[in-house]
């Protein structure tokens, strides 16, 4: 039995990925207009979200869906403590904290992984496959931008374990695909999956003040405009 779970997950969030490419944010980011600051305060709420993710799945790993999609080599907790320690040095934890927003998306993952662990696929599947393919190039457009040597800062978006990306995502898609689940659990995972694309986008969304601070209104909105506006 074949749940085609990843064939799902890829047209069933086509909608919801376009959409959180296009939150200004990240329209700024992948046009090279990054702020340092900002930049570092994005890494400090993905910290929250993915140290609250990985504990849930350890939590979970007898669960057969889990296990079966368990890569320990995708964990990012432990980058992003690097991380915060390059933008905030020794004290980072003091200096961090969850926006409100991220707050929310904890909560959630929180509460999936006490009720309805199997559906913490769909945001394992959204956060780690979207670093392992666009994260990439953000990382190069980070590095380049901010002038960052090697991985310092940027250390998030390198998966030390994993040399050969493409193969890795090939695998984790064949192994969703595998997993022995009937379709309205596949349909509970797709949608847990565009919600997790919705928390992400809030998350990112709450940083625009920031960036608009750092770089101003003007130089914000032309970056972030529409085709055929103004």
């Amino acid at each position: 039995m074949s749940s085609n779970l990843a064939v799902k997950l890829r047209s069933g969030t086509e909608k919801a990925h376009t959409a959180a490419e296009n939150v200004g944010f990240m329209k700024c980011f992948l046009k090279g207009v990054v702020d340092r600051d900002c930049f570092a305060k994005f890494l400090s709420n993905l910290y929250f979200v993915y140290s609250e993710l990985e504990a849930a799945i350890v939590t979970n790993v007898n669960n057969q869906a889990i296990a079966a999609v368990y890569f320990p080599e995708l964990n990012r907790q432990a980058a992003l403590e690097k991380d915060m320690m390059f933008y905030y040095g020794k004290q980072w934890r003091k200096q961090i904290a969850p926006a409100t927003a991220t707050q929310t998306f904890v909560a959630r993952i929180r509460e999936l992984s006490a009720t309805e662990p199997t559906l913490l696929l769909g945001h394992a599947y959204t956060r780690y496959m979207g670093d392992l393919s666009g994260g990439q190039m953000l990382q190069k457009i980070a590095q380049s931008t901010l002038q960052l040597s090697g991985y310092e800062g940027t250390n998030f978006y390198n998966f030390d374990q994993i040399p050969d990306k493409t193969a890795f995502k090939h695998k984790y898609r064949q192994a969703l695909d595998a997993l022995p689940i009937d379709d309205a659990t596949a349909n509970q995972i797709v949608a847990e999956a565009n919600n997790a694309f919705h928390l992400n986008m809030q998350m990112v969304q709450g940083l625009e003040a920031n960036l608009i601070q750092a770089i101003g209104q003007a130089l914000f909105n032309s970056l972030t405009k529409l085709k055929g506006e103004g």
